[in-house]
């Protein structure tokens, strides 16, 4: 049986094609094991640099908007689909017609071809904490009020709400992850409003200057690229009866100010480094992640046994393991 990855070529996507190729069995939507016998990647770029010369890894490069491509897309050999694909915050707050396009008119898609195929498939969509927003306490629960500030955060709690109902209705069996911040990206910066939190520890570490636009003391959830793939695949074998009605949930992560992300720049980069990172506010940028949670506490996530990173300092050793080319 086939996982299909939409998004397949960014980050998140090809670290999660990898381990799945290394993961011995997954959980179909009717309780059985299977191994993916390939994993299609899906993106609407090219896939700069090439996806690993792996005979099980197919690449696919088309618009998530586009009905017919999506329906081609996820066939009958499709058992799981991780739903990445999206224009990031920034890009939906500047463009919203293109964010409406791809994050909601694409969700739908993925979303109606899977209620299409013969047997229910297992999708996995990526949320977010922008689904938060406004007036909101120090730290969300499971129990804040969701009230997005941003198209982004409206277009991402769209998408949960219909993938809870396919899931009610049979269609298929669904569940959304919220993610913190993901730190650190590799790679280059992108529009997201968070871009920066990457930027700060991988461009410094790796001899580049970095701008930050908010304050040291702006406090962010954040999460390590090992523990989003992890929860995916978690999230992916928990069985329905356990996630219940509602399919979406709000992810722990640690909570760092960002002028301890660039102390730990420092700690592991040496004090060249850290001088590398350029303070420059942007009023734009600091309000849209003002608007945004700056600490988690969800006992769902922790009761149904998803786990964080240590701290900044965990996170920043993990990026130079695995993305900084020695």
């Amino acid at each position: 049986m086939k996982v299909v990855i939409t998004g397949g070529g960014g980050f998140l996507g090809r670290k999660l094609a990898a381990a799945l190729l290394n993961h011995h069995a997954l959980i179909d939507a009717r309780g059985r094991p299977f191994t993916a016998s390939q994993v299609v990647c899906f993106d609407a770029m090219p896939f700069d640099p090439p996806m690993p010369a792996d005979p099980r890894i197919k690449t696919v490069v088309g618009d998530i908007a586009d009905a017919n491509t999506v329906r081609e897309l996820i066939d009958s050999d499709v058992a799981s689909v991780f739903h990445l694909a999206a224009v990031v915050s920034a890009g939906a707050e500047a463009d919203f017609d293109l964010g409406m396009r791809v994050n909601l008119d694409g969700t739908r898609h993925v979303l109606d071809a899977c209620r299409a195929l013969p047997n229910p498939a297992k999708v996995i969509f990526t949320s977010s904490l922008a689904v938060y927003g406004g007036d909101l306490p120090a730290t969300v629960t499971d129990a804040t009020p969701i009230t997005p500030q941003t198209s982004y955060g409206a277009q991402k709690l769209i998408g949960e709400y219909l993938l809870t109902d396919y899931s009610r209705k049979g269609f298929l069996d669904g569940r959304a992850l919220r993610l913190p911040t993901i730190v650190v990206r590799p790679g280059k910066p992108n529009k997201a409003a968070s871009t920066f939190a990457s930027s700060i520890v991988r461009e410094p570490l790796q001899g580049d200057g970095a701008i930050c636009p908010v304050t040291p003391e702006t406090r962010m959830p954040i999460l390590s690229p090992r523990k989003a793939v992890a929860a995916f695949l978690h999230v992916h074998d928990l069985p329905a009866e356990a996630l219940g009605a509602h399919r979406g949930i709000l992810l722990n992560g640690i909570s760092a100010p960002v002028g301890e992300m660039a102390k730990a720049v420092e700690r592991h980069g040496g004090a060249a480094a850290a001088k590398r990172i350029e303070w420059k506010p942007d009023p734009a940028i600091q309000k849209i992640v003002s608007s945004w949670p700056a600490a988690i506490d969800a006992e769902r996530a922790r009761r149904l046994g998803f786990h964080v990173d240590r701290d900044i300092d965990e996170i920043v050793t993990n990026f130079m393991a695995d993305d900084i080319r020695r």
